[in-house]
């Protein structure tokens, strides 16, 4: 009998308004339990990703998760600090570390247990990004590498003194070459643009002019793939971001139309249309194909890293792999950004949507 009265007289100890105080003050999910388990404080958000959790219950049909509530009674019973993991599916993929650490109402009178629970499901997936994004960047660069480093092998052998094939190998070593460098590039691009991510730009950008300059920069291109292009970017559209970094998302939207959107077997496909206007308080660049579309299940996955519809026709036409990426983050610090919009056999439509510039 006494030991339950030590019990409730240690779990009292536990709940009171400093307690309660600090648990709401926390912005992870805390709960506290007695000696017997028992949720005895739970602050909002625990109470919300716990739904399932009442006060004195046990903390066990809250979360039947076997290693939590091992790590738990560990503890209970007088052992260290623990952590465990957590994850669950529904509604949605979630990872949590657990940390479970002893609770003392006075020196040596262990009275219970905080169980803090700290959501790492971003930091799992951006841990798996940049797994993946190494992976992809150096298979991207060894390919090329390897077909460097064999033409060289061929012209220390057998192919040394024939002129015909020795000309033919450099050529290709320069393209070769010349992917990596784009490559290297675009990747250089990628992390000073997340270096920085957070700084807003504040620079005025008339989306029009740029949208112009673009369209000229790339006509040659437009006439040697016999691609028209139709330019309504009469009226200044100015906006607040930084001038060569908004003039990449145009080059790349651009450049993809006229590389990606042409398809001569369609009547009308061989166009490619830009507009820029502004909507509410967005500046929209737009461009718009007739080619061949893209299929739906790609349409969520185009501004990921090294993702490609159609690898081989990226390659061929130089693609990195990384330009919609690039056009992604660039947007984001300037707090905008991409909707895209396709349609087998019908075209694509990229539209890059930035804040314009308030007037004072």
């Amino acid at each position: 009998m006494a030991d339950e009265d030590d019990k409730r007289d240690l779990a009292r100890a536990l709940r009171s308004p400093l307690t309660d105080g600090l648990a709401a003050a926390m912005p992870d999910p805390v709960v506290i339990v007695d000696m017997d388990g028992l949720a005895i404080v739970a602050n909002t958000p625990a109470r919300t990703l716990l739904p399932a959790l009442r006060l004195g219950e046990p903390f066990v049909l809250a979360l039947r998760t076997p290693d939590v509530i091992d790590a738990m009674r560990r503890v209970l019973a007088g052992g260290e600090a623990e952590t465990a993991l957590w994850s669950e599916r529904v509604p949605i993929e979630r990872l949590f570390e657990v940390c479970v650490a002893p609770l003392e109402a006075a020196p040596g009178a262990l009275a219970g247990a905080l169980m803090t629970l700290r959501d790492l499901t971003d930091h799992r997936r951006l841990e798996r990004m940049r797994v993946d994004f190494i992976a992809n960047a150096s298979h991207e660069l060894r390919t090329p590498l390897a077909s460097m480093l064999g033409f060289i092998e061929t012209l220390q052998g057998s192919a040394h003194d024939d002129a015909r094939a020795r000309d033919r190998f450099l050529a290709i070593m320069r393209e070769q070459g010349r992917r990596m460098a784009r490559l290297i590039d675009d990747l250089l691009s990628l992390s000073r643009i997340e270096q920085k991510q957070h700084v807003r730009p504040e620079a005025a950008v008339d989306l029009a002019q740029l949208a112009r300059h673009v369209a000229d920069t790339l006509a040659p291109l437009a006439r040697e793939m016999d691609v028209e292009i139709r330019l309504d970017a009469d009226d200044p559209v100015i906006v607040t971001g930084e001038r060569d970094e908004l003039l990449r998302v145009a080059e790349n939207l651009i450049e993809n139309a006229i590389k990606y959107g042409a398809n001569q077997e369609s009547p009308g496909a061989d166009v490619v249309e830009i507009a820029v206007a502004g909507a509410g308080r967005e500046g929209v660049l737009t461009v718009r194909d007739f080619g061949r579309g893209i299929a739906p299940e790609h349409l969520p996955r185009l501004t990921e890293r090294f993702y490609r519809v159609d690898p081989g026709q990226s390659r061929a036409k130089n693609g990195t792999g990384l330009g919609l990426a690039i056009v992604k983050h660039i947007l984001t610090r300037h707090r905008g950004r991409l909707a895209i919009a396709s349609r087998l056999d019908h075209g694509s439509t990229f539209s890059a949507f930035v804040p314009l510039r308030l007037r004072p």
